[in-house]
C-alpha cells in the first residue's frame, strides 16, 4: 500500500491519500480522543503522540499535529504506519453504530430566507467544498441571519492561518456576486 502525503495551507495539518475511499458518503472530524473513539482509525491516529485532530473526507485523511512542539518529521512516520496498519487489517473506518451517534449540526435561518439558503448551499456544494477538499478541509453551512452567512471550518481549514482570507476574499465575494443581500461571511 502506498500512501501519498500533501501539504495543506495549514502548516499544522497534512493530507494523507491512501489511494482508496475513506468515507464514501459523509465526513468525520475528531478534535479529541473522546470524539475519535467513534472510529477505529481515528482512535489509532490519536494514539500517535503529537496528533491533535483528524478529519476524514471521501478519499483523504487530514491529520493535525499538536502545538506542543511536535514536529512532522517525528509524527508523520507514525501516522503513515497507523493508516497503513488500519487499512491492511480490513477493519471499518467507522465503528458500529457511529452513524447513530453522529451529532446533528443544527442549522439556523428564518423561513423567509429559504430561497437564499438554498442558493448558499448550492454554491457551497458546487464551488467551495470541492476546492477546499483539495486542501484537506471542508466548509459546511451552519446558518444565515440578517445578511450574515455562518460557516463551520473543518479539517485543514480549522485553525488555518489563511482561512480568514479564504472566507473574506473567496467565499464572501462568491456569495455576494450571486446574492447581493449577503453582507458578510463568518466562521463559527
Amino acid at each position: 500500500m502506498f500512501i501519498q502525503t500533501e501539504a495543506t495551507p495549514n502548516p499544522a495539518t497534512l493530507k494523507f491519500l491512501p489511494g482508496r475511499v475513506v468515507l464514501p458518503e459523509s465526513t468525520f472530524e475528531a478534535r479529541d480522543a473522546e470524539a475519535a473513539a467513534r472510529s477505529p482509525l481515528a482512535a489509532a491516529l490519536f494514539a500517535v503522540p503529537g496528533v491533535s485532530g483528524v478529519y476524514f473526507g471521501h478519499d483523504f485523511i487530514s491529520v493535525t499535529k499538536a502545538e506542543d512542539g511536535s514536529k512532522w518529521p517525528q509524527v508523520k512516520p507514525a501516522v503513515l504506519g497507523a493508516i497503513m496498519e488500519h487499512f491492511q487489517s480490513g477493519a471499518p473506518v467507522m465503528g458500529a453504530g457511529a452513524a447513530d451517534h453522529a451529532e446533528a449540526e443544527e442549522e439556523f435561518y428564518d423561513a423567509a430566507d429559504h430561497d437564499t439558503v438554498v442558493t448558499i448551499k448550492d454554491l457551497l456544494e458546487t464551488r467551495v467544498r470541492p476546492a477546499v477538499a483539495g486542501d484537506g478541509g471542508d466548509i459546511t453551512f451552519r446558518g444565515y441571519k440578517e445578511g450574515v452567512v455562518y460557516l463551520e471550518m473543518k479539517g485543514a481549514c480549522s485553525g488555518c492561518p489563511s482561512s480568514t482570507a479564504t472566507l473574506r476574499h473567496g467565499v464572501q465575494n462568491l456569495f455576494r456576486h450571486f446574492l447581493p443581500e449577503i453582507r458578510e461571511v463568518q466562521a463559527i
